[in-house]
């Protein structure tokens, strides 16, 4: 098969190699471009460098939790165009890397990129994936929640877009009762997706977050003219009734439930373990908002557009 020099300026752009080592890479797989770029990561070639520098702000959170509900992990995988999020290689690339993390437990990125799977390491299917797709791709993040006295479940937001895992700590966990406590807790990290509390309970919030919020609420009342001539004991006592409002809208277990206004989630998980006939306790949780924190690129269109027709 001839290779052309269009063949070869492609492999370039795709893995950042040099010509000569694209080109021979070319000639050795019969200018299949992604049996090339196979062929280069066996020669030692790095070919991710040319795109370490661009922004990967698009991407999905995806989570995968064990056969025996017990540890559950979340991920961040990034690229660059919701395209190839919404690809098979990306999505693929997703769930392996996720069940990787359950598998080993990851610490970190650095530890689950050189986990071994069946067709490498983690790192090295995301080099591939990076071949395949000609976009950066990235692993931003994970997290790992075990515990052998609980069940961890997941819900996934919009394809990716955000990722919520919950812990839900069990006394009596039963085969007749794990399917329905699986599904509270389901139905709990779909509501953390919907309202995203930042805390489980009132006792997980930081005591300076709670000093900051009763003098923002005294102040508050202070400057209302109807609690001008109210004696500051006063005032501090409404400040305090006040700030149950904040751990309402704050607190996970105080939320009305998303599916069920008329319960909050702490009287939905009472209800469930009176019903399953076990001890139940929302322990922890974690959210991953897909690309949160990352620059975006920002292109300008009239540049662009220029740039097509000098082409």
């Amino acid at each position: 098969m001839e290779i052309t020099a269009s063949d070869v300026a492609k492999l370039r752009e795709i893995t950042g190699v040099g010509l000569m080592a694209c080109k021979k890479a070319l000639v050795a797989t019969d200018g299949d471009i992604d049996k090339a770029c196979e062929y280069l990561r066996e020669q030692g070639m790095s070919i991710v460098a040319k795109k370490a520098g661009r922004i990967a702000a698009e991407g999905a959170a995806w989570a995968s939790i064990s056969a025996d509900k017990h540890t559950g992990a979340l991920v961040e995988v990034n690229c660059e165009s919701d395209f190839v999020a919404k690809s098979d290689v990306f999505v693929d690339l997703c769930e392996v890397i996720a069940k990787a993390a359950v598998e080993s437990e990851a610490a970190d990125v650095d530890a689950l990129k050189a986990v071994k799977t069946a067709n490498g390491t983690v790192e090295e299917l995301i080099t591939a994936a990076t071949a395949k797709t000609g976009e950066k791709i990235s692993l931003r993040r994970v997290a790992v929640q075990k515990n052998v006295g609980a069940v961890e479940e997941a819900y996934i937001h919009m394809g990716g877009k955000m990722g919520t895992l919950v812990e839900v700590s069990v006394e009596g966990l039963t085969e007749a009762n794990t399917a329905e406590i699986v599904a509270m807790a389901h139905d709990v990290a779909m509501h953390i997706a919907a309202f995203q509390p930042p805390y489980v309970r009132k006792s997980d919030v930081p005591q300076e977050a709670v000093d900051h919020e009763r003098e923002i609420i005294k102040q508050q009342l202070l400057n209302d003219e109807k609690n001008s001539k109210k004696p500051e004991q006063v005032v501090a006592k409404i400040a305090e009734n006040k700030l149950g409002k904040f751990f309402e809208e704050n607190c996970l277990l105080y939320q009305a439930f998303a599916k069920d206004p008329s319960v909050t989630i702490e009287q939905l998980v009472a209800s469930t373990a009176k019903k399953v006939g076990a001890k139940l306790d929302i322990v922890r949780f974690t959210k991953f908002v897909m690309g949160e924190g990352i620059e975006k690129r920002t292109d300008n269109l009239a540049e662009e557009v220029a740039k097509l027709s000098a082409k």
